[in-house]
């Protein structure tokens, strides 16, 4: 009886809302290095992500190739006046070096503005949010530790609609991180 108690139990866990297991990709160690050309992505081919922005990520370097250790994307730019939302990454440290184009940051409480050849570093536990202000760009996207943010892009992309911002808070949360706030405002065009 006590078997059938816990079986009921655990199902009961299992059926509630909003209660979800991590499942995390099995690391292989890598013995070699390997090389992964200018415009390809080392997995997953082009993503075109749906959500917070509409732009193409290429992954360069998996956290599977890490240990989960480190990830480091390329995003296209294509989508102005769009970015993500204040969230925080409660344990990975976020890298962003701009190639092209011009984006803006919320770091805590201080803004920045970043161009071509520049870097900003995103501490974990802080809230952040980017916005590209010019009409394409380019920025190279390093996390540390890995974590699961190639799952969250993986999803965004394999979505069939443009998610919902209840549902953009939902694959942030399945993906350890935490929305805590809006997007930043667009530039306000002069005319």
């Amino acid at each position: 009886m006590k078997r059938n108690a816990f079986i009921t139990s655990i199902l009961t866990l299992l059926a509630t809302p909003g209660w979800t297991i991590p499942i995390r990709r099995i690391q292989v160690a890598l013995d070699s290095g390997f090389k992964v050309s200018a415009g390809e992505g080392r997995k997953h081919g082009h993503l075109k992500l749906k959500g917070v922005n509409a732009n193409v990520l290429d992954v360069k370097i998996s956290g599977s190739d890490t240990r989960i250790d480190l990830a480091v994307f390329e995003q296209t730019s294509l989508s102005q006046g769009r970015g993500t939302p204040l969230h925080v990454h409660p344990l990975q440290d976020e890298i962003f070096y701009v190639i092209q184009g011009t984006y803006r940051f919320k770091v805590g409480e201080e803004r920045f503005t970043l161009g071509a050849g520049e870097t900003i570093f995103l501490p974990r536990q802080v809230p952040h949010a980017w916005i590209q202000d010019s009409a394409t760009g380019k920025m190279l996207v390093i996390l540390q530790p890995a974590g699961m943010l190639e799952d969250f892009f993986v999803s965004m992309a394999g979505l069939d609609h443009e998610p919902t911002a209840e549902e953009v808070k939902r694959l942030f949360a399945q993906n350890e991180m935490q929305v805590v706030g809006p997007p930043l405002e667009p530039l306000q065009k002069s005319f």
